[in-house]
């Protein structure tokens, strides 16, 4: 234990508290047991060193450790606890779970054994993490970690200090807002590098190996979680990497499963299932027509890619713009918010609005008799009445 508690001081001690994710002040850090799910680079485990660096500094009470540690090839996570909370422990975390056999089992004692001890735990396979949900259920708040906002990316990258919106904000106050932020910067000088490198905190200036790390998230999921987690056929892996370039280059995609299935050379349930599982691990954002209770059997209405750097990274800087649009919109709304299918528009959000997504040209005609409607247009600095700049709805989180 005495190797894990240096390691833990040194990394305490290299932290900086200079930039910090938005959920670390939104989440119930007192709770008996929280985990932190998201993809693989996205902040969680600095966001969690920060918490345990401005809460604890280097108290004894509070400890960090990975679960791929060489110290738990041989110790058990249970037993770390138990001498843990003999030695005055009082919060845990804990780090790559999805990294550990039976994590979920030992996470479930820890918390009946130790009613005590608060446990933070993160997972970068969303799909592992999704496994033991039912391991963990009646006792664990999980919470999702999305990649950065634009407004996290104008501070993370560029030190450009704004606030964040409310959703209402932005549909109610949007002309005054964006007059009030280009007063102080230029949001569109800066956009563009969002939409192709701006989502993950790791980028370095290199763009080339940004898109390599990428890719490399992409086949690990497709290669190696894929088939050991949800038991899928390793030799269609390429015909589901095509799929994904057809997604980025799509107006947006809206699929024909049995097309596809033929074109693959299966079921059409068994499409059903990849696109799920695609979903499940944070490749790909589904819309439907009804989006509460959703069956596996139901076929989503558009498909997306999570977020705008796969596309440009999957489509070698050629991905079409209007599902660029469509994809940051929905990635960054549904954050707090439920997107759905709209028949007539692109998105109904909330059960309430509609908004259609375009260039400078978009007219209103689609919704102009929508109540509730709204025109989000790309390239614009600031809006009127119901026309609102696309770049604004990054501000969000």
């Amino acid at each position: 234990m005495e190797k894990l508690r240096n390691r833990h001081v040194g990394l305490i001690d290299n932290t900086s508290l200079d930039f910090q994710r938005y959920l670390i002040n939104r989440l119930p850090w007192e709770r008996q047991l929280i985990g932190i799910k998201g993809s693989r680079g996205v902040g969680k485990t600095t966001m969690i060193l920060q918490y345990i660096k401005s809460r604890y500094q280097q108290s004894e009470k509070a400890i960090y450790v990975s679960l791929d540690d060489m110290y738990f090839a041989e110790n058990s996570l249970l037993e770390f606890a138990d001498e843990f909370v003999s030695k005055g422990g009082e919060h845990l975390f804990v780090d790559e779970v999805h990294k550990y056999p039976n994590w979920s089992v030992e996470l479930k004692n820890i918390y009946d054994y130790h009613p005590k001890l608060r446990v933070v735990f993160t997972g970068s396979s969303l799909l592992e993490i999704l496994n033991s949900r039912a391991d963990l259920s009646r006792r664990a708040l999980v919470f999702n970690l999305q990649g950065l906002s634009f407004r996290e990316f104008l501070l993370f990258r560029h030190n450009i200090r704004t606030d964040s919106l409310s959703f209402e904000d932005v549909l109610s106050n949007h002309t005054e807002i964006a007059l009030d932020i280009s007063n102080k910067f230029k949001p569109l000088a800066y956009f563009d590098e969002y939409l192709k490198t701006g989502y993950f905190p790791f980028f370095d200036g290199n763009r080339s190996l940004y898109y390599k790390q990428l890719q490399e998230v992409v086949n690990m999921i497709l290669e190696i979680e894929l088939p050991l987690l949800r038991n899928t056929d390793i030799s269609i892996v390429s015909k589901i990497k095509q799929l994904l370039l057809i997604i980025s280059r799509s107006v947006p995609f809206k699929p024909n499963i049995s097309s596809i299935a033929d074109k693959v050379n299966v079921t059409r349930k068994t499409i059903l299932d990849y696109i799920t599982y695609l979903n499940d691990a944070g490749i790909l954002s589904l819309i439907y027509k009804d989006s509460h209770g959703v069956s596996l059997l139901q076929k989503p209405e558009k498909i997306y890619l999570d977020n705008t750097n796969l596309a440009y990274m999957l489509a070698d800087d050629t991905p079409n713009i209007g599902n660029i649009r469509e994809t940051f919109f929905l990635n960054q709304v549904s954050q707090n918010h439920d997107v759905g299918y709209s028949e007539k528009g692109d998105f109904f959000v909330d059960n309430k609005y509609t908004f259609e997504i375009g260039g400078k040209n978009k007219t209103n005609k689609q919704i102009m008799d929508i109540p509730d409607a709204y025109r989000v247009v790309d390239n614009i600095e600031y809006g009127y009445d119901k026309t609102i700049p696309l770049w604004l709805f990054g501000f969000l989180y």
